[in-house]
């Protein structure tokens, strides 16, 4: 059992949790994330690592209540206990095999939104501790989506917030602020990406004009975690490559958003997965690749 050991509403529908997890908290790394199950008979749900305390032994997720399982998580307190906690999952972020100075060379900004906030944090948060300084956006629809912006200011080297509405911040999406940014001078080289899949297609076509390398988190799109439900799925340059075991990091220029984004909404039906199973055969599944 793996007990909770802080909760915070990051806003109405946002709940940070800690999580007691000491073997997970000794080899994760930012980019990774874990499988939480409820209980034995609950849903699986991959959550991207927000955070973790190596002596604390804590992991920190971070989610949105959206479905049944999800609501269900934001009514657990503190000294409730998750029944599976399983991490860490996925590869983690390609910055972290990089050297010192090959990152401090770089000139790096880390695109955040709404919910995706979450697991940029802990990227910058190490970047941070390896002495390299980056900037960051944060963007959401109007000021109460916006998270952890205390947080992440006490690690980046700038931090803009941006709101669709202009209640917060500067006024229009990311995409609207890094062109803003660019414009009064800011020079780029390195862009991370993390939110909704129509966020990260747009932020992508653009620094695909300016030229500016990017690397995008599909996570939004992970269902089961193991590449055995064939949900994640998504085609990379000239390959299949699946988010949960090959990801949840690539090369956004390479992503195909617009099958990736088809391929989700298909996905929520039973008649759409049994399309995909046939349409793709040995392909839907990661891992081996051959399940029945």
């Amino acid at each position: 059992m793996y007990e909770i050991v802080k909760k915070e509403f990051l806003s109405q529908n946002i709940v940070l949790m800690d999580i007691k997890a000491p073997r997970t908290a000794k080899h994760c790394y930012p980019g990774q994330f874990v499988i939480v199950k409820m209980d034995e008979k609950g849903e699986r749900i991959p959550l991207t690592i927000c955070d973790y305390n190596r002596d604390a032994g804590t992991v920190t997720i971070v989610f949105q209540t959206i479905g049944a399982s999800t609501k269900m998580m934001a009514e657990y307190e503190v000294g409730d206990s998750f029944r599976d906690f399983v991490g860490p999952l996925g590869c983690k972020s390609d910055l972290i095999d990089e050297s010192i100075d090959e990152l401090k060379a770089k000139k790096i900004l880390f695109v955040a939104g709404g919910v995706g906030t979450a697991p940029v944090y802990p990227q910058v948060k190490w970047l941070h501790e390896q002495g390299v300084d980056v900037d960051v956006i944060i963007g959401a629809r109007n000021k109460e989506l916006i998270i952890l912006e205390e947080e992440m200011k006490k690690v980046a080297a700038n931090v803009y917030v941006t709101t669709d509405d202009g209640s917060y911040g500067r006024t229009g999406n990311v995409n609207d602020c890094l062109k803003a940014l660019l414009a009064e001078g800011k020079e780029y080289n390195h862009i991370v990406a993390i939110g909704p899949l129509i966020m990260m297609k747009f932020v992508c076509l653009l620094t695909k004009e300016l030229g500016i390398k990017t690397i995008v988190s599909m996570n939004p799109i992970m269902v089961d975690g193991t590449g055995m439900c064939g949900a994640c799925r998504l085609t990379v340059g000239d390959e299949i490559k699946f988010a949960c075991v090959d990801g949840p990091e690539f090369d956004g220029h390479l992503v195909n958003f617009d099958e990736a984004m088809k391929r989700q909404q298909l996905y929520k039906t039973e008649e759409g997965r049994a399309l995909l199973r046939e349409k793709e055969g040995a392909t839907h599944h990661g891992g081996c690749g051959h399940c029945e």
